[in-house]
């Protein structure tokens, strides 16, 4: 027989205020109480703002305003579940011990009727629960995914806080992770090298626009050019982040196709699965070269090589920036008011809420504008 399940632990206010004083950030939603410390830096809304609210009930807070939290934000709460508060110990402000002026009066019969209340979970807050999860999470998961079918679209865009093993060699598994700073030291170098190839070579005059059609109309492109060359090459990096996250990251794959629901998941998937796992945020350099070659390849087919190596190289420094950038929307702490502030927040909306329908840019929101995929923003009416 299964051994039966132990009560949650319970919480004193005094207790809570303490674990606070201490520098934890405990929540409680109605009586559920929430250890958030290891997430406050994580938070769209600024760590300040989860700080300011320790100890104290976040009930009315989720459900906004300023943003209402999603059923996806709701269940990741849950995993940060650890007990419940004494009955009527959430009636007491975290700072009542401090405050002056006398203490308000209990109402006996409202802490009784919570004692024989449960303090049943917000149905929207159904949790993931790994341990009966459609994978099992102690082997390599991307072997496992093909097999979810029609249930795997919605199991991989209901995110947990928890990082994700793909492969059973550890040798693969380390090619597929990748600490944020090494795109930085491996590209930059050869940003630098090939934008001085590239302006030495305009330097020498002899590229020549429409060249290979015409000679007598052929339009000379001096080494002055070079600047807005390469910002051209970056402009055009930022639409095929968008194209290629909108339409190859988030296609949906067959139900019934196990090996193109194995790719996406490879590709992208694991990133909604496990949006936080620090070492699945920024693109392996090892594959990223294979893509880089033949971005590369079709600029020097279109072009000619001097001016397809320009482009190239602001592209690349487009690239750049757009990894460190998505690591930032994820691990970052902007200050509130801030372009990065509004950028992060517009992510994470993407991964709790609009994982399939908007916000598909991440250095910039401006694609998301033409091609109609812009999140709207919240509207509250005011009550009286």
């Amino acid at each position: 027989a299964a051994a039966p399940a132990s009560s949650p632990r319970s919480f004193s206010a005094s207790e809570v205020r303490a674990r606070c004083a201490q520098g934890a950030c405990l929540v409680f939603c109605r009586r559920r109480l929430y250890d958030l410390s290891g997430f406050v830096r994580l938070h769209p809304g600024g760590e300040q703002l989860l700080r300011r609210r320790a100890g104290t009930d976040v009930s009315a807070a989720l459900d906004g305003p300023p943003h209402r939290h999603s059923d996806n934000a709701r269940r990741w709460l849950e995993q940060y579940y650890v007990g419940e508060m004494e009955p009527g110990e959430e009636q007491v402000p975290p700072a009542a011990a401090e405050c002056p002026g006398p203490a308000k009066p209990v109402d006996e019969q409202v802490v009784g009727a919570a004692a024989q209340t449960p303090a049943r979970m917000d149905p929207r807050c159904k949790t993931v629960d790994v341990e009966k999860d459609l994978v099992d999470w102690q082997k390599p998961l991307l072997w496992q995914v093909g097999y979810l079918g029609e249930k795997y679209d919605e199991w991989v865009h209901q995110p947990v806080d928890r990082p994700i093993r793909l492969f059973h060699s550890d040798f693969l598994e380390s090619l597929s992770k990748t600490a944020w700073y090494v795109v930085f030291m491996v590209w930059t170098p050869v940003v630098l090298y090939l934008s001085w190839v590239s302006y030495t070579s305009l330097a020498q005059g002899n590229t020549r626009l429409f060249s290979s059609f015409t000679t007598e109309y052929s339009i000379p492109v001096h080494k002055y050019y070079f600047p807005f060359i390469f910002l051209l090459g970056m402009f055009l990096w930022s639409l095929l982040e968008y194209l290629i996250h909108r339409f190859v990251f988030h296609m949906k794959p067959p139900a019934s196709n196990y090996y193109l629901i194995t790719l996406h998941f490879l590709l992208h998937g694991q990133h909604h699965k496990s949006p936080f796992d620090s070492s699945r945020l920024v693109f392996p350099p090892v594959p990223a070269s294979l893509v880089i070659g033949f971005f590369y390849g079709v600029l020097q087919l279109l072009l000619p090589e001097v001016l397809g190596l320009s482009v190239f190289v602001g592209g690349l420094c487009g690239y750049v920036v757009y990894d460190m950038m998505h690591y930032y929307l994820h691990y970052g702490s902007p200050k509130k008011g801030t372009y990065l502030y509004g950028l992060k927040a517009y992510h994470v909306k993407h991964h709790f809420e609009h994982q399939k329908s908007g916000s598909f840019g991440i250095t910039t929101r401006f694609w998301d504008h033409p091609f109609g995929t812009l999140i709207p923003e919240e509207t509250f009416e005011k009550k009286d």
